[in-house]
């Protein structure tokens, strides 16, 4: 179930706006992992206090000039997990969710396919875009390993939302 989504830079302030809403949004304690930005580190004891297990992963990369002929990213070289608050577990301190939910949404949405007629030039029509993408990857889509929404496996729902209910109803 995808919690919270936000459309901005990497910013400080975007990220304690993004670490507010997902706090508000979540009731148990979480484990959290973060990329190496550290401005995500004052936004989450800001947002949770000592109330979370914190972790942050550092990739270094190799320097390949191969790499920048053939259009592909650049070899993973070093990984260094950190335990930043509470007690997290190491073994789960990772970015691969995020990291496949963005291949998700690029797949699904041709808007983030450059050099493309449907990548998006206004950042109004993108956010909708990606609005719109999360209510149904949420409420309409059913996963083959859930079998359900994960709406429905949060019980949120008891059935999928059809896309007619989708443009014509509220969804909560």
């Amino acid at each position: 179930m995808l919690v919270s989504w936000f459309v901005a830079d990497r910013s400080h302030h975007s990220a304690h706006l993004f670490i507010k809403d997902v706090a508000e949004r979540v009731n148990n304690r979480v484990q959290i992992s973060t990329d190496g930005n550290f401005a995500y580190a004052d936004a989450i004891e800001s947002a949770w206090g000592a109330n979370v297990d914190y972790g942050q992963i550092q990739k270094t990369y190799g320097n390949d000039p191969a790499a920048e002929k053939r259009y592909s990213p650049a070899v993973c070289v070093e990984v260094k997990r950190t335990a930043v608050m509470g007690d997290p577990e190491r073994k789960h301190i990772s970015t691969s969710h995020v990291e496949r939910q963005n291949l998700t949404m690029r797949m699904h949405m041709r808007r983030f396919t450059r050099l493309t007629n449907g990548f998006s030039k206004k950042i109004d029509n993108h956010m909708c875009a990606i609005a719109l993408h999360f209510v149904y990857y949420n409420f309409v889509k059913v996963h083959k390993t859930l079998r359900v929404t994960p709406a429905m496996e949060a019980g949120l729902t008891k059935r999928p939302l059809t896309l007619e209910a989708l443009v014509t109803q509220p969804i909560i």
